[in-house]
């Protein structure tokens, strides 16, 4: 996926409750034959929430035979991306000559640092049988000493993933610490990121350690301290407090958040860094073909003009 400056998403509902700081209405944007992409972050009022600088949830959407997603590519620095599905696959290819199909419930961390290419298509048998896509895209941005390390590429398929399964709620720790079990996927900074589904009347914990925490609701409706929230909607806590997320319906949501970063991040197009000059030097080397180029693939996305 890739930012483009415009409208910040919405502010959301009027709240009450004390421990809730913002609440997030993401925007809807059409990309192309009904492919949605729903923006929650960056936001005017709230660039980050921990290190996540950038959450999209696409879909969803049905593709008929012939047709799917491509996304040519296209590079980043300074972050790295998260692709977690819900439904359909996307093939995964990188300048580094990774190449991996990405599979519902599966863990794909793709960190660009220095800089890295990649493009995000539908694979060839799903495109010409058709299918239905529904997933997220999460940007992390590097912490300060570690905006420049090598670009890599981990995948965690779903059964790899650490799994707590309660009697009203299941969770699946996707990153980090949730719930008292940890996912084996390294990072460069303390972040974390659980997908949690719940039958109506679960009620869930949200640990309160964490420094920076959101709750994203993917569909259904929860209430917090009395106060009802539909999906989609990113629900940002203030730290510290202890809460409690009751189901009112089948909900699907995720928890996400981490340490809060050093300080603010310059953001431009596919490019984070803390240091303005540095993006756009990145600039000059996607313009002038000094990044590596992705295997398998004959074009790419230009620089935004």
């Amino acid at each position: 996926m890739s930012w483009q400056p415009s409208n910040d998403p919405v502010l959301g509902d009027p709240m009450s409750c004390d421990a809730l700081d913002l609440v997030i209405v993401p925007r809807t944007r059409d990309l192309g034959d009904g492919f949605e992409v729903r923006r929650a972050l960056p936001h005017g009022k709230r660039q980050m929430v921990g290190p996540f600088i950038f959450f999209d949830h696409f879909g969803p959407v049905q593709f008929v035979s012939g047709k799917g997603m491509d996304v040519r590519p296209h590079p980043h620095i300074g972050l790295a991306t998260v692709t977690y599905l819900f439904d359909g696959s996307i093939m995964h290819r990188d300048s580094e000559g990774n190449v991996q199909e990405i599979a519902p419930g599966a863990m794909n961390l793709m960190t660009a640092g220095r800089g890295i290419a990649h493009s995000e298509r539908t694979p060839d048998a799903q495109r010409t049988s058709g299918q239905k896509m529904l997933g997220l895209q999460s940007w992390i941005a590097l912490p300060a000493g570690s905006e420049e390390i090598d670009p890599s590429f981990q995948h965690y398929g779903a059964g790899d993933l650490p799994m707590i399964s309660e009697r009203d709620f299941t969770a699946r720790v996707i990153a980090g610490s949730s719930f008292g079990i940890t996912s084996p996927v390294s990072m460069v900074s303390p972040w974390f990121y659980t997908e949690v589904t719940a039958v109506a009347g679960a009620s869930v914990p949200l640990d309160p350690d964490h420094e920076e925490r959101a709750i994203y609701v993917v569909d259904g409706e929860v209430e917090i301290a009395n106060e009802r929230y539909e999906g989609p909607r990113l629900l940002i806590f203030r730290p510290g407090d202890r809460i409690t997320v009751k189901a009112l319906k089948a909900t699907r949501m995720m928890f996400l958040g981490g340490d809060a970063l050093e300080g603010p991040r310059h953001i431009w197009w596919n490019f984070v860094s803390s240091s303005k000059e540095r993006i756009e030097q990145a600039k000059q080397d996607w313009k002038t073909g000094r990044f590596a180029a992705v295997p398998q693939e004959h074009e790419f996305i230009p620089l935004p003009e």
